[in-house]
């Protein structure tokens, strides 16, 4: 979306010129923190999407107060260059109401984003719950698309008259060429308003990026839902008719199968569940708290009766949600292998990743036991699996 048209690109550009105005000297920064008493400015990242929020957001809950810093650099200091960008920045981005406006669509992009962002990065995050998340994320930009500018304009309308800042959009210069004679005219082009320029060339357009890159890049979690969506909780599996579990059931077997081996056998994963359906406490199917998937797969663990509703189970909770998992565990190998410890080999470092990732189960061991039971043993040398 940042990079989706020349304007957005422009204006996270001058939001990072705001900050290295500030930044790049101490006495410069002392200056803007006389002046605001919230959010410092942040900077934007090449490889972390989420400091475009922590950016757009100290900007536009300090807008005026940012402003009158600018004028405050822009009139003390002796660098030319530095006066001149100050004064730039001050009586042109920030004297804009186009730039406020963008503040405001770019804050309320960012900020259903990041919300919906941080919820899928825990670690506890269940494929069913991720895809209710990116739904209404989905139907939160389909109707930002119809109603969002409206909304926009009204607050935008008030930070702008609150910094003195007329509530208008520049007129568009009007360019005259020489037409040829077989040349379709576009009017209803040329004759737009600044406003609805700015609506149809800026803010459609981030949104439109906005949805249709959620709809692509999540697309694989909506082919999983409808392959284990059945299986999601206990209230939707008890919830199933006879024919209708029967063509749920079809779905895990096809997307397991390579050539005529399979990980499930639908018509036994069918009467497995029948039989699971009933076997199920009148608690794992409460209307306000239902069963998760994982509960489900710790009762059918201590009954040991279903073989291929366990497989079944543990495909679904092994599919991962995001790469969050991932990112983490690349986050402790950075610790772990530092240059102080480049010489170790592959199998210590697997063991001492696995004990840093299984931090909360490593403090629950109880280590008197193990090291009695090493001290029981008489061999010199013992073999550790």
């Amino acid at each position: 979306m940042a990079k989706s048209c020349v304007k957005a690109k422009s204006f996270f550009g001058a939001c990072q010129c705001i900050y290295t105005v500030f930044f790049n000297s101490t006495k410069r920064w002392n200056v803007l923190l006389d002046y605001i008493d919230g959010l410092t400015l942040k900077s934007l990242s090449t490889t972390r999407w989420e400091s475009h929020i922590e950016s757009v957001k100290a900007i536009k809950s300090q807008a005026s107060k940012i402003r009158e810093a600018l004028f405050k650099l822009a009139e003390i200091s002796e660098d030319a260059k530095l006066s001149r960008d100050a004064e730039s920045l001050a009586s042109g981005e920030l004297s804009s109401f186009e730039f406020i406006l963008s503040l405001v669509i770019w804050y309320d992009i960012l900020h259903k984003i990041n919300l919906v962002s941080k919820k899928l990065q825990s670690e506890d995050m269940r494929l069913d719950v991720a895809v209710r998340q990116l739904e209404g994320l989905v139907s939160f930009f389909e109707n930002y698309r119809i109603n969002g500018f409206t909304s926009a304009m009204i607050d935008a309308k008030v930070i702008a008259l609150d910094m003195e800042i007329e509530p208008i959009f520049l007129k568009k210069r009007q360019t005259c060429r020489k037409r040829h004679f077989d040349e379709i005219s576009n009017n209803e082009r040329e004759q737009q308003s600044s406003e609805e320029s700015f609506r149809t060339d800026y803010f459609l357009v981030i949104v439109d990026i906005a949805l249709g890159e959620l709809k692509s890049r999540f697309e694989q979690l909506h082919i999983f839902e409808s392959i284990f969506g059945f299986l999601f909780d206990a209230a939707k599996l008890t919830s199933l008719d006879e024919n209708e579990l029967r063509s749920s059931c079809l779905n895990p077997e096809n997307a397991l199968k390579n050539d005529n081996d399979t990980d499930i056998d639908a018509r036994d994963l069918e009467s497995e569940l029948q039989v699971l359906q009933v076997m199920l406490p009148s608690e794992a199917i409460e209307t306000d708290k239902p069963w998760t998937s994982i509960k489900i797969l710790e009762f059918v663990k201590s009954v040991d009766m279903f073989p291929n509703v366990m497989v079944a189970y543990r495909i679904l909770l092994t599919i991962p949600v995001t790469v969050a998992s991932a990112e983490r565990s690349f986050s402790k190998l950075k610790l772990l292998k530092s240059y102080l410890r480049t010489t170790m080999a592959q199998d210590r470092l697997n063991g001492l990743a696995i004990l840093c990732i299984e931090r909360d189960m490593l403090e629950n061991i109880k280590y008197d036991s193990i090291i009695d039971d090493f001290a029981s043993k008489t061999a010199t040398r013992r073999h550790f699996k």
